[in-house]
């Protein structure tokens, strides 16, 4: 039996320009655990193609495919479903959009793997193997993570990626923010990795340098800390997501630093309390937002900043307020994006309801195209404010005055800068 596992690429990945891939993603994680969970007792060979990093060959042959596809993915994932369904392969989709849309994706799929995947991805491969294949799979709500097989890093193309070490220790998140995904697609029940299975899954990887995946790892206090204090001995350099609350707690922010962190990814999200509060956001302090920056670089933390534009508060002055405010913090690596109403979101489900809804492709679901219509700007107002943030941003002045005297490392700062200034080149081509 052969099984082929395929990550479809979307708008970020489409430049090909020099080692731009390479500067802004680490190993997807999804592909290499399902090839981790296929059972030892079937006879399988087992194909990576993520297309992030390469593309996939037009005469692709296997017995089962499985592709996992976010919204701004789905409209990739669908054409090669169809086209190998056409080729008599058996299909498999699985992942957020298949999720949030499980009768529009089973429309090009024999089946559709909802939510997690750990006891649903076995049973399967077995269904298939035996000609029982179901349409639809979901895995109950309290399936456990523990016992589960390491990643199958060894099937990735190393060298195409800036790490292949990404891993986690939590799912989920307690939160409820409008326009998040995880907790309609995952739930806001909290699930935890046993810490001694994952301290011997980082203390397996190659190299010192590794990624944490958790959307808010800090969520249980206790827990985090138990984890940094068993990560601490490793000697491993990580970098992963985390809230705002990140410095809240000192205890808990020394095991931060202590443990090895180099780098976090935080949803600043806007620079304006009122929006956070609109869109449930509001446990991000705005006035604490410099406290917390200058925290983490005095401690040789970096930060990927994210922020949002197209709220209904926004106006036209939002993309210079949001950009001053970033070169006045110094925000490592800044990551600008329009709001994007995914559907099953109560943002989609509130534009939806007011007509606001303007472009139904869902390969414009990505972060990067505005595909509704703002309240205080044109939508072509709000698409050339991202483009004018994003180049104003990057400019070779604009990253050296961020990364200089942030204490974050100077190395890492510029080559992962002038990644993000290739795409913020181009990215009205995309």
């Amino acid at each position: 039996m052969k099984i082929l596992l395929i990550m479809p690429s979307g708008a970020m990945h489409r430049h090909k320009t020099g080692n731009f891939k390479r500067f802004l993603r680490y190993a997807p994680l999804t592909l290499t655990t399902l090839a981790a969970l296929v059972p030892e007792d079937i006879d399988a060979e087992i194909e990576i193609v993520d297309e992030g990093v390469e593309v996939l060959n037009d005469d692709f042959q296997a017995d089962l495919v499985g592709i996992n596809a976010i919204t701004g993915t789905s409209k990739r994932a669908y054409a090669i479903a169809d086209k190998a369904r056409r080729r008599g392969m058996k299909v498999v989709l699985g992942g957020v959009h298949p999720t949030l849309m499980p009768q529009e994706s089973a429309q090009h799929a024999d089946a559709v793997v909802m939510g997690f995947a750990e006891e649903t991805w076995p049973q399967l491969i077995y269904d298939f193997k035996n000609g029982r294949l179901q349409k639809y799979y979901k895995q109950p709500e309290n399936a456990s993570l523990k016992n589960l097989p390491f990643p199958r890093r060894d099937l990735l193309k190393k060298n195409a990626y800036i790490t292949i070490n990404s891993t986690y220790a939590t799912r989920s998140c307690p939160n409820s923010c409008r326009f998040c995904v995880i907790p309609i697609v995952w739930g806001k029940r909290a699930y935890f990795r046993p810490i001694k299975e994952v301290i011997k899954e980082i203390d397996n990887m190659e190299g010192r340098t590794l990624v944490l995946i958790d959307p808010n790892l800090i969520a249980d206090v206790e827990y985090a800390k138990e984890l940094f204090t068993e990560l601490a001995p490793l000697k491993k350099k990580w970098f992963g997501l985390s809230t705002m609350q990140v410095t809240s707690d000192e205890e808990l922010f020394k095991l931060i630093v202590k443990s090895g962190c180099k780098g976090l990814f935080l949803g600043f999200e806007s620079i304006a309390q009122a929006t956070l509060k609109d869109v449930m956001k509001d446990f991000n302090l705005v006035k604490k937002y410099k406290q917390v920056v200058e925290k983490l670089h005095d401690n040789g933390i970096a930060i990927q900043g994210a922020f949002v534009f197209g709220f209904d508060q926004d106006d036209r002055m939002v993309f210079k307020r949001t950009v001053d405010f970033v070169n006045e913090l110094k925000i490592d690596l800044p990551r600008f994006s329009v709001l994007t109403p995914f559907p099953g979101t109560p943002i989609y489900d509130s534009l939806k309801s007011q007509g606001r809804i303007v472009e139904k492709d869902w390969s414009l679901y990505d972060g990067q195209h505005v595909v509704f219509q703002p309240a205080k700007m044109t939508a072509e107002e709000l698409q050339d404010g991202l483009y004018w943030a994003w180049k104003n941003s990057y400019g070779l002045s604009s990253i050296f005055k961020r990364i200089s005297g942030t204490g974050s490392s100077f190395l890492v700062s510029i080559v992962t800068n002038l990644g993000y200034k290739l795409y913020a080149d181009k990215i009205a081509k995309y």
